[in-house]
């Protein structure tokens, strides 16, 4: 699933198409996109027609794309959704789902999502923050993420650390792949307990997971197949900078020794034996 290198990308993607362009009609091609909008996606068209969309925002893995009105058309792309810029009359491709037109003689907007595990909705009044998402902490890039807070309440959460860095009500944004690459370049346990942690600790993790980030958006995310793409249609290329995340087997870049890949949260972790050994206090 992207987490925010890859959805970041995108956001910066449509910034350069849709701001200041009028909504000239949308067609909805398959329903379940737009299934979060109850009202059914007739109504998603009938709201859209004729309005302007603003500069896109995110906060974690969320993406909107507010209108001018003070509305938002809320998206998570999921498993595989992907917005792609197109001129108009381009061929429609296979796993296309909403189209958006404008009035301009530019391009359109298109939506596309193999699994359908993404979509999109209205989000009346979410121009600065839908709430559907308020109760999602800020990410480690948001100047107004309170570093401060966020030590103070991973200490307290007793829990173990990879956990603390998945749940979105902590920090937004980090998912599996970059908790794997902050915790090896932090030299830390996925399972460490979290009240063991010193505050210089979890500001190093913050940090870490920062850095690995910011690598992954300046080569536009992390593409392991056609799943994610930007909206050129454009794979990442960080994959080939990873540590350890999917490099099971592959000698450490550190010490040399193999990596593992153990079960974590019915998906998996990777991490070095030598380089982050279990520690005597963990939580799974």
């Amino acid at each position: 699933m992207p987490e925010l290198p890859e959805v970041e990308v995108v956001r910066r993607g449509l910034a350069d198409f849709t701001a200041g362009r009028t909504i000239d009609g949308v067609e909805v091609l398959h329903p379940r996109p737009v299934r979060r909008h109850l009202a059914g996606p007739d109504d998603f068209v009938a709201k859209l027609k004729g309005q302007t969309f603003a500069a896109p925002a995110r906060r974690g893995k969320y993406l909107w794309l507010p209108l001018e009105s003070g509305d938002a058309v809320l998206a998570h792309l999921g498993m595989s959704g992907q917005f792609r810029v197109q001129p108009v009359g381009t061929p429609d491709e296979k796993h296309l789902r909403v189209r958006f037109r404008f009035a301009d003689d530019g391009g359109e907007v298109r939506f596309l999502d193999q699994r359908m595990f993404g979509g999109l909705s209205y989000s009346e009044g979410g121009a600065e923050l839908p709430g559907e998402i308020a109760h999602i902490a800020r990410d480690p890039f948001d100047p107004l993420f309170d570093e401060d807070l966020f030590v103070a309440r991973v200490r307290a959460r007793k829990t173990g650390l990879k956990r603390a860095l998945l749940d979105q009500s902590l920090v937004s944004g980090v998912g599996n792949i970059y908790a794997d690459e902050a915790l090896w370049r932090a030299r830390l346990h996925y399972a460490r307990a979290t009240e063991t942690l010193k505050p210089l600790q979890i500001r190093e993790i913050l940090r870490h997971a920062r850095e690995v980030m910011a690598a992954a958006l300046d080569v536009g995310g992390t593409s392991f197949d056609a799943l994610y793409v930007n909206v050129n249609g454009e794979s990442g290329y960080f994959e080939r900078g990873l540590a350890v995340y999917g490099q099971e087997g592959s000698p450490c870049p550190r010490d040399g020794r193999p990596i593992r890949r153990e079960a974590f949260m019915n998906r998996s972790s990777f991490r070095c034996p030598k380089c982050q050994p279990a520690p005597r206090h963990a939580r799974w």
